[in-house]
């Protein structure tokens, strides 16, 4: 076992803080690997057979990003990255879970033993408590600090990730912001957003004539780009027939416009973005691994609300200062019985669901209902003159509604968006749309 070598280790700033997280440590108990030990060092280690990983298990049976352990405040927390053969925690196959010290870990043919250690392994934090327009002072944010200024005062490819609505966007401005590029142009393509036929030309540009409707010469977001920053929001929604495309331009700083034979030069920096977790996609052949080491050469985790719930208080009023709010209804808004109320609530869309919250405050002047208190508004009573199967459908009906309607709100009608935080499929989202008379963005 060996430690991972595929992205770039970045320096410390001059000046850290620097905080710890509990170690554990794995040794193999079984399979062609036994007896090999490897120990954590930081908070999110990938387990798999690509040398990228942080533990590198070099076992035909295990998958190139096999999964993922996460030390949380809860534990120790094992996520399996859709690998081929699955990961068995305590001889259950698991999605996502906690394990506790002792406990066995089966990738592929390889069995492993989780220990949790007594030492203690030490974290980089930014010494801020923002970057560009994001806000935050626990540990989780000020790692993620640290690791964009040290992105930004390179030219290196970046790749954001996190859930939808916690500022992956924002960032990437920022670093456009803070960067030597600052003076060029910020382009922005959202890559789930275009239809794939269009994409494209959007990309790389085409020349007139190259497919029906191409009247004129269209400039591509490369070419607009030039001397500043390309930012491919949602990379994972990239058709793979345009992705070895990506990868020309990443690996040869050149492109090629629709209809033409011609490469030319592109001086750009990328930046990407995705909700997915790539190595998932890798592994089930979605997307290409050549191009996600391309692209993650500096990876930065933006937490969800939920996992920084102490930085609610400065987030909320860098939002509600952002949109115009006096001092005295900022201070009526965050007062500590109403910020008790933000911060036990579940967030699904993150900060844009917290922004989209309290521009509603202000624009009803006064609290709003949230979470659970939205969710019980309007509720039907239980009717125990009704049969049973017919109450239960009213009580279901009614919580289905509600759920479509919340999430939707969360995700600003994004079908696509809506269906994967539920994790169901889009086609039946867009049923329940129909049977309760419901509307996705135009």
């Amino acid at each position: 076992m060996r430690k991972g070598v595929g992205s770039t280790t970045l320096d410390a700033p001059a000046h850290p803080k620097a905080q710890t997280v509990r170690r554990f440590r794995l040794t193999v108990v079984g399979g062609p690997l036994k007896g090999q030990t490897w120990t954590s060092s930081e908070a999110r280690s990938g387990l798999g057979s690509h040398p990228s990983n942080a533990c590198v298990l070099a076992d035909s049976s295990i998958s190139r990003f096999h999964c993922e352990l996460l030390v949380e405040a809860a534990g120790l927390r094992v996520r399996d990255l859709e690998s081929r053969n699955g990961t068995l925690l305590d001889g259950v196959r698991v999605a996502d879970a906690y394990a506790k010290s002792g406990s066995s870990l089966r990738l592929g043919h390889t069995v492993a033993q989780l220990q949790f250690g007594t030492e203690q392994a030490r974290l980089t934090l930014s010494e801020s408590d923002h970057f560009g327009a994001l806000r935050g002072r626990s540990t989780a944010m000020r790692a993620a600090f640290a690791l964009l200024e040290r992105a930004a005062a390179s030219d290196a490819t970046v790749l954001l990730e996190g859930e939808t609505g916690t500022g992956k966007g924002v960032a990437a401005e920022a670093l456009h912001e803070a960067g030597a590029r600052q003076a060029g142009p910020f382009v922005l393509v959202d890559c789930g957003a275009i239809s794939p036929q269009l994409l494209e030309s959007e990309l790389f540009g085409h020349e007139k004539g190259a497919f029906t409707g191409a009247l004129s010469r269209h400039v591509g977001a490369f070419e607009h780009a030039q001397g500043g920053t390309v930012f491919l929001d949602e990379i994972g929604e990239l058709p793979l027939d345009l992705q070895p495309k990506l990868l020309h331009v990443l690996e040869k700083r050149k492109i090629r416009r629709v209809g033409s034979n011609e490469h030319f030069p592109v001086d750009v920096r990328i930046v990407a973005a995705t909700h997915r977790d790539l190595r998932e996609l890798v592994n089930a052949g979605r997307f290409r691994p050549d191009l996600y080491f391309r692209l993650a050469v500096v990876r930065v985790f933006i937490p969800p609300l939920r996992a920084h719930a102490e930085d609610l208080p400065v987030v909320a009023q860098a939002l509600l200062e952002g949109l115009g709010a006096d001092p005295e209804r900022i201070k009526t808004l965050l007062a500590p019985e109403s910020l008790g109320r933000l911060q036990n609530a579940a967030w699904p869309g993150n900060v844009r669901e917290l922004r989209n919250y309290l521009e509603r405050c202000l624009v009803m002047d006064g609290e709003q209902p949230l979470g659970l208190e939205s969710a019980g508004e309007g509720a039907p009573a239980v009717d125990t003159d009704l049969p049973l199967a017919q109450a239960r459908t009213e009580v279901v009906e009614a919580f289905e509604r509600r759920y479509l309607q919340r999430l939707l709100g969360a995700h600003e009608g994004k079908v696509p968006e809506v269906a994967r935080a539920a994790r169901v499929d889009r086609g039946y989202v867009y049923r329940l749309m129909r049977r309760y008379g419901l509307k996705a963005r135009e």
